[in-house]
């Protein structure tokens, strides 16, 4: 078998994201295949990378070592003959199955003590004044040598099958335009826009634009987050939190007209399938991690407790988030909704 390249993925969607400017770097240098080892929620937005030529579903939970999987995973690597690894979690568990594997050059930043598991190790820390993006393309050059240019910005391509197949199971009534509400965040409550001012956004916009469809979108467990949104509108919304997989859930991002979101993974899929958004900031910095598209409006109020990095308000307002109004979101949005829905998908 000829000789390949590997990458460990992120274990966090935005994150994951993140890597796909790293990917292109690599295959610009060893125009080989490229695979990628990512867990089963990951694994997705890794096949959305053109890339990427096969995903290795790795079911590791955080925070375990579960040595005797990492042993069988180094089986698989060894048997495939890979002749470089970049290794992008800085823990030391992800650094385990290359080295076992023998892979010759296992790159990656320094991380959690991780010498002699990585043999290329790139030094340079992870400052929050550097975006994440360039934090991960720093690994396609040598340690100490200057930064490649980035190859654009992450970008990440839906079958027209995957659109079509979506479009039908979750859009067969029509209706525009197609706004999608993100309301949760995985890191916590200083960055969730209130329930409330999701609600008096939809409501506004409705009144707006009566036949547009509001979707609420994210994991089984904002459901409650969003069925709260709905209860307080008092207005049809769509709430698909937990029932779609990744797959469709990227696939309704990539059919809309507009994203309203939180700083959270699905923004930064947003981001690099292109689509229209506003991305609302608490105590995040938009800076360090923002939505890569120049078709995202960022909205922070940048107020002097603000970032905090916080996962809820260690003042106890979180005025970063509650001092963002739904008047001030909607006019964003109403920027970005007044071409025709045509017009904006670009058809």
């Amino acid at each position: 078998m000829a000789a390949r390249s590997l990458l460990i993925a992120p274990n966090w969607i935005g994150d994951a994201v993140m890597s796909q400017p790293l990917a292109a770097l690599i295959r610009q240098r060893h125009p080989e295949p490229l695979d990628a080892v990512a867990a089963p929620h990951i694994a997705p937005v890794m096949r959305a990378m053109p890339q990427i030529a096969e995903v290795i579903e790795m079911p590791l939970q955080r925070g375990s070592l579960q040595l005797s999987a990492r042993l069988a995973l180094a089986r698989q690597l060894r048997a495939r003959h890979y002749q470089r690894c970049y290794v992008l979690p800085n823990n030391l568990k992800s650094a385990v199955a290359p080295w076992l594997a023998g892979i010759p050059e296992r790159i990656g930043h320094r991380g959690e003590a991780r010498y002699g598991l990585i043999n290329r190790m790139h030094k340079v820390g992870h400052g929050r004044n550097q975006l994440m993006v360039d934090y991960y393309a720093r690994l396609a050059v040598d340690p100490g040598a200057k930064p490649a240019p980035r190859l654009g910005d992450p970008r990440l391509r839906i079958s027209p099958a995957a659109l079509q197949a979506s479009r039908e199971k979750f859009f067969p009534e029509g209706g525009e335009p197609v706004v999608v509400f993100s309301p949760g965040a995985e890191y916590g409550p200083a960055k969730r826009w209130p329930t409330r001012h999701f609600a008096a956004l939809a409501s506004s916009l409705l009144a707006r634009w009566p036949r547009a469809r509001v979707v609420m979108l994210g994991a089984a467990k904002e459901r409650a987050l969003a069925t709260e949104i709905i209860a307080l509108a008092g207005r049809r919304l769509d709430n698909l939190c937990g029932e779609t997989s990744l797959d469709e859930a990227m696939a309704v991002i990539a059919l809309a007209d507009a994203m309203v979101t939180n700083d959270s993974g699905l923004m930064h899929l947003a981001a690099a399938l292109e689509r229209p958004l506003v991305a609302l900031y608490g105590s995040s910095d938009p800076r360090h991690t923002p939505p890569l598209s120049d078709q995202a409006r960022v909205m922070w109020l940048q107020l002097s407790c603000s970032p905090c990095f916080a996962r809820a308000c260690p003042l106890g307002h979180t005025d970063c988030l509650n001092k963002l109004t739904p008047d001030s979101v909607l006019a964003s949005l109403t920027q970005i909704l007044q071409p025709e829905p045509a017009a904006r998908r670009g058809s």
